[in-house]
């Protein structure tokens, strides 16, 4: 099986080399632009699979060190050098994204702490048996009267539920119910955070991959106790129009239809609000193909 692998690697060496120079320049054979950039688009996707599967991250000028080299490599015409270059750039540019959110994520001094925050609500909140879960732009923050760095996008859970006429089921007993949060309204509460992190099994979900591709380096909760602080609605900033007009468009099926199966999978197929959806009703909406 060795032997059978090397010999493969030594026949694709042989085909993405080019010929040889025989005489002057004028009789060099050149790859065609258009192949040129279709190997160099094949090493783009060969650099970013290398880069997610590293275990940890190198410092910024090694990334920068790539990006270099794969600018030097575009200087040949050969088709190896254009899939190396590809490849050198797409490592070097993933590597130096993923070095740069790491710089802005949750200092370790800042997890579990009660921070006081003002933002924005940045999605269309999602809501569940013990409450909301929304992701949350943060405009400033302070710790004990002194500001500090958070980063610019969470995701927030605020337990308790929406504030309705009866006990919602399976609702926590909590000071100050969520009011029913709307897209683009501006917050000013308190939240205790922890670092973005997630189990990984085995083709499973990566939720912390999922979190970091949305820029989301820390998740956390809504304080809504007895001795916490009130949270205080500021004003609706408009700056997610199209979150909110989803929701307005949710919420008018909800209100013509009713408390029925049937307005949580029109809402879910016509916006993709899936939060009154449940049980058998989500293979409406994500059927498993076979």
């Amino acid at each position: 099986m060795t032997r059978d692998l090397a010999s493969a690697f030594r026949r694709l060496r042989a085909m993405l080399a080019s010929p040889a120079p025989s005489g002057d320049d004028d009789c060099v054979p050149e790859t065609p632009r258009a192949w040129r950039g279709g190997w160099a688009l094949a090493g783009v996707v060969l650099g970013c699979a290398l880069q997610l599967q590293q275990s940890g991250l190198w410092t910024w000028w090694g990334y920068a060190a790539m990006v270099l080299g794969g600018l030097a490599a575009l200087a040949w015409r050969q088709r190896l050098a254009w899939l190396l270059a590809g490849a050198a750039l797409a490592f070097g540019v993933t590597g130096l994204r993923a070095a740069a959110l790491a710089e802005q994520g949750l200092a370790p001094a800042l997890e579990g702490r009660d921070i006081a925050v003002v933002g924005r609500v940045a999605s269309l909140p999602v809501m569940g048996l013990q409450g909301e879960r929304f992701e949350f732009v943060v405009e400033r923050a302070s710790l004990d009267g002194q500001a500090v760095h958070l980063p610019s996008r969470l995701l927030l859970g605020w337990y308790g539920g929406p504030q309705r006429d009866g006990d919602r089921p399976g609702g926590w007993a909590v000071a100050h119910r969520s009011p029913g949060l709307v897209a683009g309204e501006r917050w000013a509460f308190e939240v205790r955070l922890k670092r973005a992190h997630g189990s990984l099994n085995p083709h499973g979900f990566d939720r912390e991959r999922w979190l970091w591709e949305r820029g989301i380096l820390a998740t956390g909760y809504v304080r809504a106790g007895p001795r916490d602080p009130a949270p205080e609605r500021l004003e609706q900033s408009g700056r997610h129009p199209v979150d909110l007009a989803r929701q307005r468009v949710a919420g008018a099926m909800v209100e013509r239809l009713g408390d029925s199966r049937a307005a949580g999978v029109l809402a879910a197929l016509a916006v993709g609000e899936q939060s009154a959806i449940v049980g058998c009703d989500k293979r409406v909406v994500r059927p498993k193909f076979p």
